[in-house]
């Protein structure tokens, strides 16, 4: 592969690791703590994410507890998690914020689903970006005598197979989450 496809690589790799990021912080019905962990808590006159406030465990399938190190950060959290766009009432119990998964219904699957769509589209399209400014540093070195023409439509081969690549990581990714889902 050639330097320049080697070099967008780590941009590809961006799109992916956001994406599974974005993913994970969707409700399935299971408690996990990638659920909560990015929620911004204003801490100490600073904005900081939950995970940096305190400790985030799984009591059941069903219940996460946070538990923040220092206690005056209670209302905080419980602010942050209502205030979230997860739908997850918390309560406060003297030392820890719990969290009680509700019931998925199927209508709420069906929303979920929508909306991973969405998530993943956004992702192929952030790809697709990539590779059009892959592409046209492509044209811009053959124009500059870089390489020639020939090489020029290689790299554009092997740019399109790369692409390929990703945005099938990406489906691989939406298909997993859907069935995390939709799984009763």
């Amino acid at each position: 592969m050639h330097i320049k496809l080697l070099e967008q690589k780590p941009f590809f790799e961006t799109v992916i690791e956001h994406l599974h990021k974005e993913l994970n912080q969707m409700r399935t019905g299971r408690a996990t703590p990638a659920l909560v962990e990015g929620i911004q808590v204003e801490a100490y006159g600073s904005i900081m994410e939950i995970k940096g406030v305190g400790s985030i465990s799984v009591l059941d399938a069903k219940t996460l507890v946070i538990e923040p190190w220092d206690k005056n950060l209670l209302k905080a959290i419980e602010k942050a998690i209502h205030e979230s766009p997860l739908g997850i009432n918390p309560v406060v119990d003297s030392k820890v914020v719990r969290l009680s998964m509700p019931v998925m219904t199927e209508e709420n699957r069906k929303a979920l689903v929508k909306i991973m769509k969405e998530k993943t589209e956004e992702a192929k399209v952030a790809a697709r970006g990539v590779r059009e400014k892959a592409r046209n540093e492509i044209m811009e070195g053959e124009k500059n005598g870089e390489f020639s023409e020939d090489e020029k439509f290689k790299l554009l081969e092997e740019l399109d197979k790369l692409t390929k690549e990703y945005t099938d990581k990406v489906e691989d990714l939406g298909k997993r989450k859907e069935e995390e889902i939709m799984t009763v």
